[in-house]
């Protein structure tokens, strides 16, 4: 497992208490074709529910800059082996934890390259529930779908494994034509919840989620 915590350091730690209060533990995984965005996602994500502290993210961002890739930040929050951060895939699973005031959450992030399909499943056979991320850039959401992405394998391999609730986030829609185009977003929703239905998910929530900036659209 990539640097982080470990699931059974998580189920150790069960009695975590808020005034008195067991809080309850979810193990998210992030599934999704490659270069969907998902590392940069969920780094953003931990960052912004408290999981990492704004010294490391700004490490990150240098150490990815002098590498020539910036926009890489947020992902080397998860993506912490030498041959992942030269090759800007995930090879490996990580996790990481952060806390709400109900909630202890581990984030799974699972590799979305064909190549580690192994360890996606290692993944997402311990979450109880997963984030589907799917790119709307054009030919980048096609290639997720299509009869070989991992769009449409990632999904039918958590429900498989058991992970019966999903959300499903929309992600580069600043890469669509025109940028944030409403038309394209709701061409991708049909098509995603018309899929993910035959498998098995109903309903499924979907969001538009630009990973840098962290904002809903």
């Amino acid at each position: 497992l990539a640097e982080g915590s470990s699931f059974g350091e998580n189920h150790r730690n069960a009695e975590t208490t808020t005034m008195g209060k067991e809080k309850i533990h979810i193990n998210i995984v992030v599934i999704g074709h490659v270069d969907s965005g998902k590392s940069t996602s969920t780094g953003h994500l931990t960052y912004k529910c408290g999981g990492i502290d704004k010294r490391t993210i700004e490490k990150f961002e240098k150490e990815a800059a002098e590498m020539g890739k910036g926009s890489f930040k947020y992902a080397w929050v998860l993506d912490k082996l030498k041959a992942e951060r030269e090759r800007g895939i995930t090879i490996d699973i990580a996790l990481w934890k952060f806390e709400t005031t109900k909630y202890c959450v581990t984030i799974i992030d699972a590799p979305g390259h064909r190549d580690f399909i192994k360890n996606m499943i290692t993944g997402t056979s311990q979450a109880d529930c997963a984030v589907l991320i799917v790119a709307a850039g054009v030919g980048e959401f096609e290639a997720g779908i299509s009869k070989n992405g991992q769009t449409r394998e990632h999904a039918l391999l958590a429900f498989t494994l058991g992970v019966k609730q999903l959300i499903v986030g929309v992600n580069k829609m600043d890469s669509t034509e025109p940028p944030y185009s409403q038309k394209r977003f709701e061409e991708i929703t049909k098509e995603v919840s018309t899929y993910i239905k035959k498998i098995g998910y109903n309903p499924a929530v979907l969001l538009s989620s630009p990973s840098l900036v962290g904002t809903e659209t």
